[in-house]
């Protein structure tokens, strides 16, 4: 008898990673789905024999859609606009199409701040670089995603305590899922981790069951 299968693909990591892998399809919201799609079924191909799928549930929080304006050129700026709230939203209207697809979305924290983008912070913080000097690209809005983590260990544990499968894969590429992972270990859940060949550290082996990524492996740019 096949055994079921759930995948949970936490999909901000997801993007991250894609963004890695193919470059060019950064903002390909289709791309992104199908890849999404055809990822979670190779995992259900495990040592030479093929298990039934429960479902796929991806974890994503709505883009931001505010209209702010920019700390330094008083710029006013619609973020429901930009390139990467137009692909979210895509994306997500991409992912609700396909067979056994559940998308949970989070939200995002109404407090939106403005910083400075990394390396703008480490010239600043090395006196490398003048505030006068700042351009209105030197800053970027910070947020917070709220509920995706929480709705991710939610399922971990419905899953497990529902019996609603024997095997869940986690997409994901950090420790969070951890205290969710040992109560389904704990209830016989074989547990497979997918980092999307993210590394990990060496003692979270001893919280999963197994170690598998199926997309294809991004390629290290080497600068001349």
């Amino acid at each position: 008898m096949a055994q079921q299968t759930a995948v949970l693909i936490d999909g901000g990591f997801f993007i991250k990673r894609m963004r890695k892998i193919s470059p060019s399809n950064a903002f390909d919201a289709i791309f992104m789905a199908k890849q999404a799609w055809e990822f979670a079924m190779a995992h259900l191909s495990n040592a030479g024999t093929r298990d039934d799928l429960y479902r796929i549930f991806f974890y994503d929080c709505a883009p931001l859609q505010k209209k702010m304006h920019n700390p330094i050129s008083q710029k006013a700026i619609d973020f429901s606009k930009s390139k990467e709230a137009v692909f979210r939203l895509a994306l997500h209207q991409e992912l609700m199409t396909k067979r056994k697809m559940a998308l949970r979305l989070g939200k995002l924290s109404p407090d939106v701040q403005w910083t400075f983008k990394p390396q703008v912070a480490e010239l600043l913080m090395k006196g490398k670089m003048a505030l006068t000097a700042l351009t209105e690209d030197d800053v970027i809005p910070s947020f917070r995603q709220k509920g995706v983590d929480m709705r991710i260990a939610l399922d971990i544990a419905s899953i497990t305590l529902k019996k609603q499968a024997d095997r869940i894969i986690l997409m994901a590429g950090d420790s969070d899922f951890v205290p969710a992972a040992k109560l389904a270990r704990r209830e016989g859940i074989d547990f497979i981790l997918d980092p999307m060949w993210h590394p990990i550290p060496n003692d979270l082996f001893e919280h999963i069951d197994g170690l598998r990524s199926v997309c294809p492996k991004p390629t290290r740019l080497v600068t001349p």
